[in-house]
Order: structure tokens, then sequence, then C-alpha cells
């Protein structure tokens, strides 16, 4: 309880997830009188960083920093505008697809809703949507981030719980899917009953070979890091060591819209970026090495299996704990938190653990979105001025369809398990 308490206080007070959890674990060691165990603590914090996997992080940074500085984004929403721009409400739809195809680019929800809400809010509001609407439509896709791959967030789980990270890129390509069109569902609803504006619908590009052609070039980038992985000719580290590579022609050679001049900052951005994450989990092995001296885990497996024995109900209480600390963390800190805690359980209920990956990610993302403290608000309040409850109340439906979709994935296993199953990943 003391652990727990200084853990909370020291999060409230605005220190770093990193610096928390070392605290954390340094007072757990004190309390638990195994404090003779503090000199093994920097073997621990090398040694959880002695993982192959966990190149494939700075690597797919790579690839989504390249993307964003060449502006190849900027040619899949021209894309997406293409193939739905002349739908009705059609920026919408826009809107969504391009989050749908770029989340295999970014992987963070945070990030991906960021980036999204400065360039797609202002159009669709100049078009004659609403501006909540307009915020709604772009938090709801960005949080298709982590689910759709490659995703940083499936490599962290898999790297924490020693899965193999192809099978959980390809476990959440059906829920992605299933997630993208009940969304468009609810887009679609909205405009048969509130109506959209009709100005703009006959601006959208037309579809001509030339542009579709070109635009469609940064596409290929995750098509074969996904297609490679299925495949089994690559592995995940190989497949974003091809992507940056990929990535970096495009923007070079074929858009000539990156220059070489650019690569230092670009190296440097994601060298400091994939700091802060290896120091998340290699804080984050540590404390679940401190924990397991005192037998936490098993505790919290037996604490559970005290509560109850039914595999529904324990994913049912793993959702509602994520998406209350997704209020507060972002989803690759509660992963990195987490996991080592609540998989043993999992696996204990018989739960295969690529299924859970997809269910515990997907909870995260709730959180993100969830007053008081939902930082996906805070982020769309932050370039566009409009207020929680506006955004909120316009947040419901897709909720509604994001509660859905999680029970139906956590109900159906196979939704995330049958591809895969298929390609033999598994």
């Amino acid at each position: 309880m003391i652990t727990l308490a200084v853990f909370f206080i020291s999060l409230f007070m605005g220190l770093p997830i990193l610096i928390t959890l070392l605290v954390g674990t340094l007072v757990f060691l004190q309390q638990s009188d195994l404090s003779m165990l503090m000199g093994s603590l920097p073997l621990q914090l090398y040694g959880s960083l002695e993982k192959s996997g966990l190149l494939a992080i700075p690597l797919f940074m790579m690839v989504g920093e390249l993307m964003n500085r060449g502006g190849l984004t900027d040619r899949l929403i021209a894309l997406a505008s293409m193939l739905v721009g002349r739908l009705h409400g059609g920026l919408a739809y826009v809107n969504l697809l391009t989050n749908a195809i770029t989340s295999s680019i970014l992987g963070s929800a945070l990030a991906q809703i960021a980036v999204m809400s400065r360039v797609m809010i202002p159009a669709m509001e100049k078009k004659g949507f609403k501006r909540d609407f307009a915020s709604a439509v772009t938090v709801s896709g960005g949080l298709l981030g982590p689910i759709i791959p490659p995703s940083m967030v499936m490599i962290i789980y898999g790297v924490i719980a020693f899965q193999p990270v192809g099978a959980l890129f390809m476990a959440g390509v059906v829920p992605g899917i299933l997630i993208t069109i009940g969304f468009a569902i609810i887009i679609f609803l909205i405009g048969l009953f509130c109506g959209f504006p009709r100005e703009g619908q006959a601006d959208a590009p037309k579809v001509t070979p030339a542009e579709f052609l070109k635009d469609i070039v940064p596409l290929s980038i995750p098509l074969i890091i996904i297609t490679g992985i299925a495949a089994g000719v690559m592995t995940p580290t190989e497949a974003g060591a091809i992507g940056s590579l990929l990535a970096l022609l495009i923007g070079t050679l074929v858009y000539r819209s990156l220059r070489w001049s650019e690569l230092p900052d670009v190296l440097f951005r994601v060298a400091l970026n994939a700091a802060m994450i290896t120091g998340l989990i290699a804080s984050a092995t540590m404390f679940g090495w401190a924990l397991s001296f005192e037998e936490v885990p098993d505790r919290v497996v037996a604490l559970i299996n005290g509560v109850t024995d039914s595999p529904i109900v324990f994913l049912l209480l793993i959702n509602l704990l994520i998406i209350v600390l997704g209020m507060f963390l972002e989803s690759m800190s509660i992963l990195i938190v987490m996991v080592p805690i609540v998989l043993p359980a999992a696996l204990a209920m018989g739960i295969d653990p690529i299924h859970f990956g997809v269910v515990i990610s997907l909870a995260t993302l709730v959180g993100l979105v969830t007053p008081p403290l939902g930082p996906g608000l805070f982020v769309v309040m932050a370039t566009t001025p409009i207020s929680m409850s506006a955004l909120f109340k316009s947040m419901m439906p897709f909720l509604l369809m994001m509660f859905l979709c999680m029970a139906l994935i956590n109900v159906v296993p196979a939704l995330s398990l049958w591809l895969p199953a298929m390609f033999g990943l598994m």
C-alpha cells in the first residue's frame, strides 16, 4: 500500500513515468525487506533491454518520422479524398479513412490525434461541418492508431509478454477494420438524421489513374511491411528497417519533398523518443522483477480467482481497470506497468495471450477520450477552441460503437486469432 501511495503521489506530482517506476521500485524493496537486491538493479535495467525485438521500436518510429517529414501523409489524405470524398458528407469519411491508413504509420493514438486535428478539423469546418462533430470524428479516428498494424503498442506488448510481434500485428487487422466500419456507420447515421452540409461534395478530386498511382505510393510501405511479416519472409525488425528505407527513398527521390539535410534531425528525434520508451520498458521490467520476489502476480491471480472463474468476467474487470488508468496514462505506459501483473492471471484463465494483447490494447484507448482527464480530448482542445463537454457529447455515439466492438472482440476471440492462425504465426 505504501508503494501504491508513493506511485500515485509521484504520478500526480507530474514526475515522468520512468522516475515514478524507479521510485516505486526502491520504496517497494525497502518496505519488503529486500534492500539487499538493490545492488542488482543496474543489471536488471541493462538486461531488460537485451532483447532484439526492441530494435523494431526505433525503426518503426523512423518510418513515421520520415513519412511525416516527407509529406507522405498529405498524399494519403489526397488518396482518401479521391476514394470517398464524393460521398455525402465525404470529408468526414475522408477523415476516418485517412486515420485508418495513417494509423499504420504513427501507431500512437495521441500522436495521430495531434497530427490529424491540425489538418482535418479546420478543413471540415471550412466545408460547413460543425466543429464538435469534426473534432469527434478526428478523435475517434485517432483511436485506430494502436490497433491497425504496424502498431507500436503491439510491439511493446509483444516484447513485455514474450509474444510474437508478427502474430500481434495480424491479430489487430480484423478488429481495426471492424471498428473502422463501426465508426463509418455512425457517420452515416448522423448524416442521415442530422444532415451534412451539401457544400464541397463535388469539390473532391476525381479519381484519375495518374493521380491515383501518384498518391498510392506511400500506402505501399505498410502493405509491404504487413505482407512481408505475414508471408514469413521478414521479421518485424527487418520490416521496420525496410519500411524506413522505403520512406526515405520515396520522400527524397520520388516526391523530392524530403531533403537529405533533414536526416540528422530526424535521427535525433527518433533517438530521443526511442530512449524514452526503452527507458520506460527497462524501469517497468525492473518493477515487475521486484514484485515477483513478493509473488505479487501470483497474489493477483489468486485474488481474481476468488472473485470469478469466468474468462469473460475477468476480461470485463481488466477492461474497467485499464479504462480508468487510461484517463491518466498513455497507452504504452499502461501496458508497460500492467501487463507483467495481469498477464499471468489471463493465462491462468486460459485466455490466449495474443487475444489478450488485442483486448488490453483496445481498453487503453477508451480512457484517452474519457473525462475528466482524457488526454486525447485535451490534445484536440489545445488546437481547437472547443469545450470538453461539447466534444465529449459529440463523442458519445462513437464511444458507444467502440464499446460494442470491444464487447464483440472480447467475446469472440476468433476475430483476433483467425488471421494469425491462417498465416501460421501462432
